[in-house]
């Protein structure tokens, strides 16, 4: 494009103030094809009004992760959790964007102990002391997505569940900290993975992070286990997760039967996990929602 056409980026800014820089220094690099480098398209790179957009959002999502925590308690099911967050989303004029979600019947997804991930909130679902649960919430304001899950805990828990808890946790900072603006997604399977194998535990490998932003799934994909210098290219203007699922035992799991949604481990060990959408800067990366 010229260089004063407005930028392709949706900004209103003339390209040559906008990314003809950043295009620039996109053509000069060589993909290694071998190596799966991959160049990242220009409709995943975010405007200004676009990360605005996300971060109000996540304002909303991070409040809603701390009404749903305020009511984790022994004795409490988790239909009453997700109702109260439905209201306070909808209240704040924003969507749960997992309601009815390729029909998803609930609006937040709470997994307990064996569950990784999607656990459908239910009256039948009652807490119990010694109980880990991910509670993970995606909200839409103004078309916006923001997308967080954080891990809580019943009362007194066994000390190995306490430890994946906080080893979870572990794996998504490492995992954050592995991006940085001209590394690759590879970067940050591999430092999660090699977080968990040194502490004992696995990495879920069919199901990973994602892009977010005008949807609730964009590219890139996020897997939790690579090899550095693989996989897309990081640039300044991604928005993605990072919510590596971590299992006490093997990596592999299962997917409900009756209802399409619920993933178990295979092994019915235990599995936790923790979620950040994340924007990536010139110089390093902002949490939008957490």
């Amino acid at each position: 494009m010229n260089r004063n056409d407005l930028c392709w980026c949706g900004s209103g800014l003339k390209y040559k103030k906008c990314h003809l820089a950043f295009d620039e220094k996109l053509d000069g690099m060589k993909f290694d094809f071998f190596k799966g480098q991959v160049r990242p398209p220009h409709k995943i790179i975010k405007n200004a009004a676009d990360i605005e957009g996300i971060r109000k959002a996540g304002v909303i999502n991070d409040a809603a992760l701390d009404l749903a925590g305020s009511m984790v308690r022994e004795g409490i099911d988790t239909e009453s959790i997700d109702t109260a967050v439905r209201k306070f989303i909808e209240g704040n004029g924003a969507i749960p964007a997992c309601l009815n979600y390729e029909g998803f019947p609930k609006s937040i997804c709470i997994s307990l102990n064996d569950v990784v991930c999607h656990g459908i909130p239910s009256k039948k679902t009652i807490l119990k002391e010694g109980d880990i649960l991910n509670i993970d919430i995606t909200t839409i304001l103004d078309g916006y997505y923001a997308d967080a899950s954080r891990m809580y805990t019943v009362g007194k828990v066994a000390p190995e569940a306490q430890r994946l808890v906080e080893i979870a946790k572990e794996c998504m900072l490492v995992g954050i900290e592995a991006v940085h603006p001209w590394g690759y997604v590879g970067d940050i399977g591999a430092a999660v993975n090699a977080h968990a194998k040194a502490n004992g535990c696995s990495v879920v490998t069919e199901l990973g992070g994602h892009g977010v932003g005008k949807d609730f799934h964009e590219d890139p994909y996020i897997a939790h286990v690579g090899m550095p210098g693989t996989g897309m290219l990081i640039v300044p203007g991604m928005v993605f997760t990072v919510e590596p699922m971590i299992n006490a035992g093997r990596f592999k799991v299962t997917v409900d039967k009756k209802d399409g949604w619920t993933v178990r481990t295979k092994d019915h060990s235990l599995s936790a996990q923790w979620e950040k959408t994340i924007y990536v800067t010139e110089t390093g990366v902002e949490v939008l929602s957490s």
